[in-house]
């Protein structure tokens, strides 16, 4: 059988988060002014503490970027809006996201206070834009994430690396860290319920809410020099390291179709 937090857990797991969130608001206003140390240090603790109110452990393996590496675009499998929290508890990063999040409520004014990029799907020509903007935060020493999948996955598969935002590396001569994300549950398997698929992120998070605990696993691969290297051979690249980090089959497709962005 299942296991599942009782009501009373449940309850106290919410308010503490709703808590969080508030602080984040309020931490928020004057983040923009910091130094990027010091917003480093703001968001991977505003992250931690996210994940330590739904108990959800975080391993890493891998090599992370050192301070010398200036130009790092990470590139992960997307499964959830948990995602987020765990580059950023793990490495603080800004990250590119659908326009439409600009608008929600808390999550939106949340994003822009920290730098989030946006991008106009529906909007072809944008995507030189992004690229753009990429190539200057990777210019400019900080560090971006991106979800070339385009949609979420339940873990038990990636989708297509599309490689329309990687042009931004091209640019820069960066290095790409492929970084292969999954959840487990209370018995170690992989937990379906923390995949953000066709749902609300209310009813997201009563399913994690329920979970007892999680475990999220991120392995940073070795970075890839997209020097002399064009955008689709590094989706290619980076779309094997990730399948073979998560044991899986990559999803690859000879005909490459314009992805204008990846998931939320």
């Amino acid at each position: 059988m299942k296991k599942t937090t009782s009501g009373l857990v449940r309850t106290i797991r919410l308010t503490r988060l709703l808590f969080h969130v508030v602080s984040g608001i309020i931490q928020s206003i004057p983040y923009p002014y910091f130094s990027r140390p010091t917003q480093h240090q703001m968001m991977k603790n505003w992250a931690a503490g996210i994940l330590k109110i739904l108990c959800i452990k975080v391993h890493h393996t891998g090599q992370l970027p050192g301070q010398n590496i200036q130009q790092a675009l990470f590139v992960a499998n997307h499964v959830s809006w948990l995602d987020i929290c765990l580059l950023m508890a793990v490495c603080p990063t800004q990250f590119v996201a659908k326009s439409e999040i600009r608008g929600w409520p808390v999550i939106g004014f949340l994003c822009k206070r920290v730098g989030t990029l946006f991008i106009k799907r529906a909007k072809r020509s944008d995507t030189m834009r992004i690229n753009r903007e990429i190539g200057n935060v990777l210019t400019a020493g900080e560090r971006v994430c991106i979800f070339p999948e385009g949609a979420t996955s339940n873990g038990l598969q990636i989708h297509h690396f599309h490689a329309s935002l990687l042009q931004s590396a091209v640019n820069t001569h960066a290095f790409l860290y492929p970084v292969a994300i999954r959840y487990l549950d209370s018995t170690g398997k992989i937990c379906l319920d923390a995949a953000y698929i066709d749902t609300s992120i209310l009813a997201s998070l009563k399913k994690i809410l329920n979970q007892p605990r999680l475990e999220a696993v991120l392995n940073f691969n070795d970075a890839i020099l997209c020097e002399g290297r064009n955008r689709r051979e590094l989706a290619r690249l980076s779309e094997q390291a990730v399948a073979n980090s998560l044991s899986l089959s990559p999803y690859h497709k000879e005909s490459e179709k314009p992805s204008y962005l990846p998931g939320a």
